[in-house]
């Protein structure tokens, strides 16, 4: 199974051409590993409610709405990590909100890189607007799993 995942998720946005992924701590990073792989491209994790620990580096830092917890999250990376012109595909298991996904697209508009689209694995968004907007594309649909 895990070596069709990342296969599978990078094929819905076939002929995107993304540069790097970013993935959300901690299994958006495990699955946007597995895109990145296959795509034989970068990975940037992106942090939650954290920051630079030992270094010097600057961050990039977003907040999210409120998440299906309520919860609004600070979301980050160092800023040398994505660069202006890269293409950025976002992944992760579950889009719920939206949220996560929101804040990764305006990280990555203030990095002054291209948003192409977030692959997930589970789509159970009821925003159609919001889905439009981020370009998401699913696996699966929440609908599909409780039927």
């Amino acid at each position: 199974m895990l070596t069709r995942i990342g296969p599978a998720l990078a094929n819905l946005l076939n002929n995107a051409g993304p540069t790097v992924v970013l993935g959300s701590q901690s299994r958006g990073t495990l699955i946007g590993a597995l895109v990145a792989t296959h795509l034989g491209i970068g990975l940037i994790e992106i942090r939650k409610n954290d920051g630079p620990s030992a270094d010097s580096d600057t961050w990039r830092y977003r907040t999210t709405p409120p998440d299906y917890q309520d919860r609004h999250l600070t979301l980050g990376f160092p800023k040398r990590l994505l660069q202006a012109g890269e293409r950025v595909l976002f992944v992760d298991d579950w889009i719920d909100t939206g949220g996560q996904a929101a804040a990764a697209h305006g990280l990555t508009a203030d990095s002054r890189a291209t948003w192409l689209g977030a692959a997930v694995i589970v789509d159970a968004l009821e925003d159609a607007r919001l889905r439009r907007d981020l370009n998401v594309r699913s696996l699966l649909h929440n609908r599909e799993i409780w039927t």
